[in-house]
């Protein structure tokens, strides 16, 4: 991988702190905790390796990985009830292989439409990020 374009997945630097905060490591992924939460619990899931794209994993690695994804939207839905779970795969400019997992809430933010990336609307208190993080790793 060149300097030029690193993965901030694999560097887990600045890039990273400054969009998530890490929740834990499961089988196949590391969970992050989006800091904008216009969608309340919104989590990334990145493979624990740096490929791009789906089929690049074996059979084995991929059941891995959508279990994992399974597990923590599971864990979104039991901690804050949403009425829809979405689920985003987008790297067009970040060739590394991620999920948005995404509570989407009736009458809530872009409720029947597509959620928006990164809206910046709602910023938490660190305080707030770690009561989230706690009920996410509470029911995971």
């Amino acid at each position: 991988m060149s300097k030029e374009n690193t993965c901030f997945y694999c560097e887990k630097d600045q890039r990273l702190k400054d969009l998530m905060i890490e929740v834990c490591q499961l089988n196949a992924s590391t969970v992050y905790l989006f800091k904008e939460q216009s969608y309340k619990g919104r989590c990334v899931v990145a493979y624990k390796d740096h490929v791009n794209e789906l089929f690049e994993l074996e059979d084995a690695d991929l059941e891995l990985y959508m279990k994992d994804a399974k597990k923590v939207a599971a864990a979104i839905k039991k901690a804050f009830s949403p009425n829809k779970i979405n689920y985003g795969a987008y790297s067009d400019k970040l060739p590394h292989l991620h999920f948005h997992i995404v509570p989407k809430y009736e009458n809530g933010h872009t409720w029947g439409g597509t959620f928006e990336m990164n809206p910046g609307k709602v910023l938490l208190t660190d305080e707030e990020y770690a009561e989230i993080i706690a009920s996410i790793k509470k029911n995971l």
